[in-house]
């Protein structure tokens, strides 16, 4: 890291001082380092220009799936969810991310039952009572990127579905509460894996968060299976999904041959996700999506 003087302008774009700015967080970063802490870099840390665009992308992003929620419904398919994403993404200047991303041939994802992630919308597949469906919404707005998912349950679903749901929601919100300076990532992901478990549950392990803002996928990796006082130091400025992909057998999952997208569990059993954004504050969180 660029060595700054206590009175020359902080590096972050805020126009304050250093010693008035980031210099008390960036001495205790390097204490954490000393101690042998994975910290993150500087530029994982958004400044306040940055997280700005982030949140005027994460606004079109919850918009989107709040027009999701309107019409989705037994009989719908996914490829009129997909229309509606796109429509909406665009007519509020944002484009969606999966959207050749990669390949990848739509707009949103959407996965069904046993479908982990990643699932492809289609005019064939039409949504049944008794299904739970993710909906997973990403989207760049002025070249900022936002993400989040919500769960669906399609009509009248069965007992042990409806408790699928509620508990990942749970995890996710159980994790949330682990968010807060100099905390770890790991912190975050042993209260996931926990309630998961204590429910009879998994949790994925191949496949995780992601650092987001400036590009789709940044780092750090963001796992949920890893032990309390681990991974990544949590430092005021780090922006991140929470995300974790809950399934009611294994947590083995493989993916489709055919499409090379389609992620679905190993056992053919259910499973659930929800996800948001979060920043890291100076005595907290901050939501950004949802």
């Amino acid at each position: 890291m660029e060595k700054l003087g206590r009175n020359d302008q902080c590096w972050c774009g805020s126009g304050k001082k250093y010693k008035s700015c980031h210099m008390a967080i960036d001495e205790k970063i390097h204490y954490y380092e000393l101690q042998g802490h994975i910290v993150p870099d500087r530029d994982i840390l958004k400044t306040p220009e940055q997280m700005e665009g982030i949140r005027e992308s994460s606004k079109i992003n919850i918009a989107v799936l709040d027009a999701v929620e309107k019409m989705i419904g037994p009989g719908v398919t996914t490829e009129e969810i997909d229309q509606v994403v796109y429509n909406v993404t665009t007519q509020m200047g944002g484009i969606p991310a999966p959207l050749n991303y990669e390949g990848f041939p739509k707009s949103v994802c959407t996965s069904i039952n046993e479908v982990v992630c990643h699932g492809i919308p289609s005019k064939d597949r039409v949504l049944q009572e008794g299904d739970i469906v993710n909906v997973d919404v990403s989207t760049i707005y002025k070249g900022y990127f936002s993400d989040s998912s919500r769960m669906y349950c399609i009509g009248k679903v069965s007992p042990e579905r409806e408790k699928l749901v509620r508990v990942a929601k749970e995890c996710m919100d159980l994790g949330l509460a682990q968010v807060k300076p100099w905390n770890f990532l790991g912190d975050m992901a042993q209260a996931i894996n926990d309630h998961a478990k204590a429910n009879g549950y998994s949790v994925v392990v191949d496949i995780g968060g992601h650092g987001i803002g400036l590009e789709f996928h940044e780092e750090p990796f963001v796992s949920y299976v890893t032990p309390a006082g681990t991974e990544m130091l949590m430092v005021p400025g780090m922006v991140f999904t929470i995300e974790p992909m809950v399934n009611a057998g294994t947590c083995d999952v493989v993916v489709d041959d055919e499409d090379g997208w389609t992620v679905y569990t190993e056992d053919g059993k259910d499973s659930a996700q929800w996800e948001i954004t979060v920043a890291v504050t100076k005595d907290g969180y901050e939501i950004l999506t949802y």
